[in-house]
C-alpha cells in the first residue's frame, strides 16, 4: 500500500505534467545548496519551477498522465523545471546557468507531450521568449498605426511648400498677395451707387 505522501507527490507532479506547457528534466549532482538556490531564483523570475523529484515517483507521475520518459532521463539525481507559459525563457536560463555551472546537466524535456532529447531541449533557448515576441508585434503594431499619420503629414507638409513657393513667385513677378478678408459690394464694383 502506497503511503499517502507518495501519493499526494505523484499527483503533484502528475497534475504540473498535464497542466504545463513544457516540463526539462536535469540532473543536478555537484551543485551546492546555495548554486540551486540561485538556479531557483532565476527560473521563478522567469515563471518556472525547480524542484527535485524521486526517479520511482517521476515515472509514476508521467505514466500516470498518459507519458512514457524514457530510461535515460529517469538515472541519476533528478529535478523537474516546471516551466510556466514560457518555456524558451526557462530553457535560456538553464542553458545560461549550465554554462557558468557544467555540473547542471540537461536531460530532456517534455514538450506539449512529446519527448525531447537534451540537444532539442536546449535549442529552445535559441527562440525568442514570449516577452520578445510581444514586444516585436508591439512593434509591428505601432508601425502600422503610425504609418498612416506620418504620410498624412508628409503630404500636408509638401502641400504647405509648394504653395509657399507659389506665393514667393507670385510676389517676385510683382504681383500682391490676395487679401484675406472678402471684399463688400461696394468695393468690387466702385461704379454703382
Amino acid at each position: 500500500m502506497a503511503r499517502p505522501e507518495k501519493v499526494a507527490a505523484v499527483t503533484e507532479v502528475r497534475e504540473r505534467l498535464e497542466r504545463g506547457a513544457a516540463s526539462v528534466l536535469t540532473e543536478y549532482r555537484g551543485l551546492t545548496v546555495p548554486e540551486l538556490a540561485e538556479l531557483r531564483a532565476r527560473l521563478r523570475d522567469n515563471g518556472a519551477e525547480y524542484k527535485v523529484v524521486k526517479n520511482t515517483l517521476a515515472r509514476r507521475a508521467a505514466h500516470d498522465a498518459g507519458l512514457e520518459l524514457p530510461d535515460e532521463l529517469l538515472t541519476g539525481p533528478t529535478a523537474i523545471t516546471f516551466c510556466g507559459e514560457d518555456p524558451v525563457a526557462a530553457a535560456k536560463v538553464l542553458r545560461s546557468f549550465s554554462r557558468e555551472h557544467p555540473e547542471l546537466i540537461v536531460k530532456g524535456a517534455l514538450f506539449e507531450g512529446r519527448v525531447l532529447s537534451a540537444e532539442d531541449t536546449l535549442k529552445l533557448a535559441d527562440l525568442a521568449s514570449r516577452e520578445e515576441l510581444l514586444s516585436q508585434l508591439a512593434g509591428l503594431f505601432e508601425a502600422v498605426l503610425a504609418q498612416p499619420a506620418r504620410l498624412a503629414q508628409a503630404s500636408l507638409d509638401k502641400a504647405a511648400r509648394l504653395f509657399g513657393a507659389y506665393q514667393a513667385k507670385r510676389e517676385e513677378g510683382g504681383e500682391s498677395p490676395p487679401s484675406d478678408a472678402p471684399a463688400t459690394e461696394q468695393e468690387a464694383n466702385p461704379d454703382t451707387p
